[in-house]
């Protein structure tokens, strides 16, 4: 169900990019590309794993993903997961770009969100129901 965290979401996500983007350093190196990415990918997960705990309502793609797992019982992991890798195919399919980038974000975005919620569960007690 969408809340003040739905509306919250796309607003942050933007002010952050614009504020951040600036100062975030471009590599060279591709092992430091890949790292960048990475970190990118964990920190999406955690923030997103936050908002959901705190049960203020759901980005899009978290919305699917919650409502997904909710009608499946699958876990969160594979549910994100085939959502990101769906989108990534017809993307591809459609004529656009798949890169390390993409790749790292459609595999790596479940995991990151399930773990993030495992640990923020652990720490601060049982997640509610939606």
């Amino acid at each position: 169900m969408p809340g003040i965290g739905t509306i919250l979401n796309i607003i942050i996500v933007a002010s952050v990019m614009d504020l951040a983007l600036p100062h975030i350093p471009v590599f060279e190196e591709p092992v430091f590309k890949i790292a960048e990415g990475a970190i990118g990918v964990f920190t999406t997960g955690f923030g997103g794993a936050i908002y959901l705990i705190a049960n203020l309502g759901p980005g899009p793609r978290d919305g699917l993903m919650t409502g997904a797992q909710r009608i499946t019982g699958l876990p969160i992991v594979w549910v994100r997961s085939a959502i990101e890798i769906f989108v990534v195919t017809v993307g591809w399919l459609l004529g656009g770009i798949v890169g390390i980038g993409t790749l790292l974000f459609a595999f790596g975005i479940g995991p990151s969100i399930a773990l993030s919620m495992a640990i923020l569960i652990s720490l601060f007690g049982k997640k509610n129901s939606h």
